[in-house]
This record gives C-alpha cells, sequence and structure tokens, in this order.
C-alpha cells in the first residue's frame, strides 16, 4: 500500500486530537475536583455516587426531623415546669388557707391569686410552638381548652404525633392533652379539665371560707403534681433518645460524607502528574508532527 503525505498528516492529526483529549480529562479533574463529569466517565462511580448522595440527603432531612422535634420538644418540657411551678405555688398557698389561724381577708387574698394562677394554667394548657398549639393532638390549629378549663376540642390520649428520624424509626413528640389535663382520661369536647376543676374547687372553698374543704384539696393537688411528673419524665425519656439519635446521625453523615468524597473527588497529586505526563507526551506528538509535515519535493530538489 503506498502511504501519501495526506494518510500521514490524517493520522497525526488523529493522534493529537487523541493526546490532547487525554491531557483536557486531566484538566477537567483539576478544575472540577471531580473523578468523573459524566456517568459514562465511569459508569460504577456514577451509580455509586448516586446512591451515596441519596443517601446524604435523607440523613440531612432525618437530621431536619431531630431539630423540629426537639424544638417542639423543649417548648413542651420549658412548659411543664412552668406548670409544675404553678402547682407548687397552688399547695404553699393551700397549705396556708388550711390554716385555722387565717382570717376572711387572708383567704380573700389567697383566693385572688389563685384566680390568677388559674387563669396562667389555662394559658399554658394553649401554648404554640411555631402557631401550633403543642397539646391539641392532630387539631394543632386549635385550642385546648378556654379559660374555665372546658375542652374545645375532642381529643384522645392515642393521638400522637410522631416525626420520622431514621429508617424505619420515629418518635412520639407531642403531650395529649387529656393526659396532662385530665389525668391520662379522654376528654369530651364540653367536658372540663380535671386539673382546672382542682382550682374550682380550691376557690370556691376559698370563697366560701370553709379551711377544711381548702385541706382537703391537697390530695387532689398532689395527685395532678405527681401526673405532671409523670408526663415530665415520659417526655424526658424521648428527649434523651432524640439526643442520642442527633449523635447517631451526626457520626453518619460525617461518615457518608467521607465516602462520598472517596468515591468523586479527584486525588489531586495523581491528577498533576496524569497532566504533565500527557502533556510531555503532547508536546513529543506536535514535534513529531512538525516534521511528518515540513519533508515535501522542494525540500528534495534543493
Amino acid at each position: 500500500m503506498r502511504i501519501t503525505n495526506n494518510m500521514l498528516i490524517n493520522n497525526m492529526i488523529s493522534n493529537l486530537n487523541t493526546n490532547l483529549n487525554r491531557m483536557n480529562k486531566y484538566q477537567n479533574q483539576l478544575a472540577t475536583g471531580k473523578k468523573i463529569s459524566l456517568p459514562s466517565d465511569d459508569p460504577i462511580v456514577a451509580s455509586r455516587a448516586l446512591k451515596l448522595r441519596t443517601d446524604v440527603a435523607e440523613i440531612e432531612q432525618y437530621q431536619r426531623n431531630v431539630d423540629d422535634a426537639s424544638s417542639w420538644m423543649e417548648i413542651t418540657e420549658t412548659t411543664l415546669e412552668q406548670m409544675g411551678e404553678v402547682m407548687q405555688r397552688v399547695r404553699e398557698l393551700t397549705v396556708q388557707g388550711s390554716n385555722g389561724t387565717s382570717t376572711p381577708e387572708d383567704l380573700d387574698k389567697i383566693k385572688q391569686e389563685m384566680d390568677q394562677l388559674k387563669i396562667q394554667m389555662t394559658h399554658l394548657a394553649n401554648t404554640t410552638y411555631s402557631g401550633r398549639y403543642i397539646f391539641s393532638g392532630y387539631k394543632t390549629d386549635k385550642p385546648l381548652m378556654d379559660e374555665n378549663g372546658v375542652f374545645l376540642i375532642d381529643i384522645a390520649n392515642s393521638e400522637q404525633i410522631n416525626y420520622e428520624i431514621g429508617i424505619g424509626d420515629d418518635i412520639n413528640i407531642n403531650v395529649a392533652g387529656s393526659d396532662l389535663f385530665n389525668n391520662g382520661t379522654d376528654a369530651a369536647a364540653t367536658g372540663t379539665s380535671s386539673l382546672i376543676g382542682t382550682f374550682d374547687t380550691l376557690i370556691a372553698a376559698l370563697g366560701s371560707g370553709d379551711n377544711s374543704a381548702v385541706g382537703n384539696t391537697l390530695s387532689q393537688i398532689d395527685a395532678d403534681m405527681n401526673n405532671i411528673l409523670r408526663v415530665r419524665s415520659g417526655l424526658g425519656a424521648r428527649m434523651n433518645r432524640l439526643e442520642l439519635t442527633a449523635n447517631r446521625l451526626g457520626d453518619d453523615f460525617i461518615n457518608f460524607t467521607k465516602l462520598m468524597s472517596k468515591n468523586e473527588d479527584v486525588d489531586m497529586a495523581e491528577a498533576i502528574m496524569g497532566l504533565q505526563n500527557e502533556e510531555n507526551v503532547y508536546r513529543a506528538s506536535l514535534s513529531a508532527g512538525a516534521k511528518v509535515i515540513q519533508p515535501s519535493l522542494v525540500d528534495f530538489l534543493r
């Protein structure tokens, strides 16, 4: 077969393009910091990258769920703490009012403060987080009760708001109003909270000046305080579990991010060496090509 100048030139150009593409590959890796720019560059790396990115995105969503759940439960914990303080003050006033030495004027002053404590308790019952009533079960857009302690909604203990914090793992973040304000029994739509009912009984006894009746409410006050402590204890256990989950998700995020980096990110030192090597090859091919193109008939006639 006769080798012509056109064949030499075409082969030279083809080889130059091949060398240039190989050099361009390393230039892209150094510019982007990634091993591949298209799935066709390495289908295995590409498929593994999609899986790892999906895993990282899931972990980030679970972390957002945990943050929101933590905020909700912290508001609930603060509210339960304030309710405990109110009930402690109620008990102190009750002990004071049950003393036979209290005058009608003293009982009236205690009654006035008790009225305010009742209002404060109903306001705590309607505490909100981000515009949602935390004790209203699923009906987070509606308040739990009015200032007289009458429930404004039907609510059951089973109305648990669950947040997904992992694959197949969820946690109850709310406290049902009936569990807290009705001593664990389901509330009727027009019923009055048993906790607020304790206030009503106590206020009536103070209003009548009956020291003995005032003292008789101590057992119910203690029962209400114990119920608040029970609910708060259960909430605290869930908050501890949520904290452990948050730590685990943080570790998982770091681990999966490292795996994603190892899979996608290019080794800079290796890429620089590869680029220099391909650049030398490209320069050598240019030099050889110049010698291929240069000879002509005129050169031989000189």
